[in-house]
């Protein structure tokens, strides 16, 4: 059972990227749970970012990048996606996926690899 986030890179400030939560050895569809995209900056607590949610696949975000950041999930590909647009220095961070419970209210369970996220001023 594995998730793996890809996707990272080295960005200027007010750029963008897309990164990429896969899964693999899953019993069952991602779909079938809520995903959570996080980050962990160094010196700094691990905040969750955004989420989707599985029933309905309702999407969440922390105020922080709102308005920037939009989660999607392809059922097909049964990976999860985190389109990142008008990146900040502040971005800057280690951004993984994992499988929670419930959005924005548990710590991720299956936790993947993460992928670096930089943005230069």
């Amino acid at each position: 059972v594995q998730l793996q986030a890809s996707g990272g890179g080295l960005v200027h400030n007010g750029g963008s990227l897309r990164l990429s939560c896969t899964a693999s050895g899953f019993t069952l569809p991602l779909r079938d749970f809520s995903v959570g995209w996080f980050r962990r900056a160094p010196g700094k607590v691990r905040e969750e970012v955004s989420c989707i949610s599985s029933l309905g696949g309702t999407t969440h975000y922390a105020d922080f990048v709102k308005g920037r950041f939009t989660i999607s999930r392809d059922d097909a590909k049964n990976t999860v996606y985190l389109q990142m647009n008008n990146l900040r220095p502040e971005d800057t961070a280690v951004y993984f996926c994992g499988t929670v419970r419930l959005c924005f209210e548990s710590p991720p369970g299956i936790e993947g690899r993460g992928t670096l996220v930089t943005v230069s001023s």
